[in-house]
């Protein structure tokens, strides 16, 4: 008897383990599985952007992602995401609604390259003493070297006593400050104004200002928007995929502004890059962008800079990457066969 029990009691384990060694390979891809919004003001926007990174050859899809929890909501990349691309997992903690310390599990489903399932862990505690209107400092679209200002109010009920005592912005690029409207009794009123400063960079802003209080807590402001620039490019990250050596491959990217303009000169730091440009003037330009893979394998990551006559000689640039295969029997000799447990790790 003891002699069956011993390898039922192994075999048991074995498959009770299968699952979760099956589904590493999508944990891996995670920078953060947990994330704690500490403590946030009621009415709030608090959001935790989960960053994953696609670490295999095949396209990795997240299928659904369901919250344990009403008090937090998710939105998750729909598209495939693929190699050395990047998706992410939104978490918005409901502050309008729920109240208290809250605590929720994200459950992300994956369906390509093969089923997984990965638990993101959001917590966090939703005082109700502390009220923001609007919920952040929302910025819009800001014209680059242009300076943009914003302004919330925020209200306190508990302590007679209780002040803002300072302010921690994120980015160097913000300049934040907060003046006391109104105190009667428990009640405080302050306005918060948050100033984007004309050297902020092209691309989208997310960012927090912490406002420290008397109570040695912090109460976060979240920051968005979007500069754009007097040129823009699409895409900013231009994916070539993997190229075997000595093949091409050809993508295209796009560099728009409000008047005409003239490219005199696309270059790239990397060897293999080919551009076709036009001599016209126009509003957008179309580039091609051609690579002829080289001999030796491994990440491909370039930056393409695109000159024009714009402005005095305006630049923008992108980043381009990819990979160089190995010869294809390298290749074939480090697949192993019947690996049904995950993608094969590019390095």
């Amino acid at each position: 008897m003891r002699r069956v029990m011993l390898p039922a009691t192994i075999l048991l384990a074995a498959l009770a383990a299968a699952p979760a060694m099956g589904q590493e390979w999508a944990r891996k891809m995670f920078e953060a599985t947990n994330h704690d919004f500490v403590s946030v003001a009621r009415g709030s926007k608090v959001q935790y952007r989960f960053v994953f990174s696609n670490l295999y050859k095949e396209d990795v899809h997240i299928a659904s992602v369901r919250s344990s929890c009403g008090c937090t909501t998710a939105e998750f990349s729909e598209r495939p995401i693929k190699t050395y691309e990047k998706g992410e997992v939104i978490a918005t903690l409901n502050t309008r609604s729920y109240s208290g310390q809250r605590s929720a599990t994200l459950t992300v489903t994956f369906d390509q390259p093969f089923y997984a399932e990965v638990q993101l862990l959001v917590t966090g505690f939703v005082r109700t003493d502390v009220t923001l209107d609007p919920p952040g400092i929302e910025f819009g679209t800001v014209d680059a070297h242009a300076t943009a200002k914003r302004s919330l109010g925020l209200a306190y009920a508990g302590s007679s006593n209780w002040k803002i005592t300072g302010i921690k912005p994120t980015s160097p690029y913000l300049y934040a400050q907060v003046i006391e409207k109104s105190r009667s009794g428990g009640t405080v009123n302050y306005e918060l104004s948050v100033e984007l400063k004309p050297d902020a960079p092209s691309g989208y802003i997310h960012e927090q200002i912490f406002l420290t209080t008397s109570e040695k807590t912090e109460v976060p402001v979240e920051v968005e928007g979007q500069v754009v620039g007097a040129l823009t490019i699409s895409p900013a990250s231009l994916f070539l995929g993997v190229v075997d050596p000595g093949k091409s491959i050809t993508r295209q990217v796009i560099v728009r502004s409000k008047r005409p303009f003239k490219v005199l000169n696309v270059t790239s730091n990397a060897d293999g890059f080919e551009f076709k440009v036009s001599d016209q003037a126009k509003v957008l330009h179309v580039i091609p962008v051609t690579f002829v893979a080289g001999d030796k394998p491994g990440k491909l990551l370039a930056s393409i800079r695109i000159e024009t006559d714009l402005d005095g000689g305006a630049t923008v640039e992108c980043k381009a990457y990819g990979q160089i295969s190995r010869p294809p029997a390298a290749d074939a000799a480090a697949k192993l066969p019947g690996n049904r447990t995950g993608g094969q790790t590019i390095n």
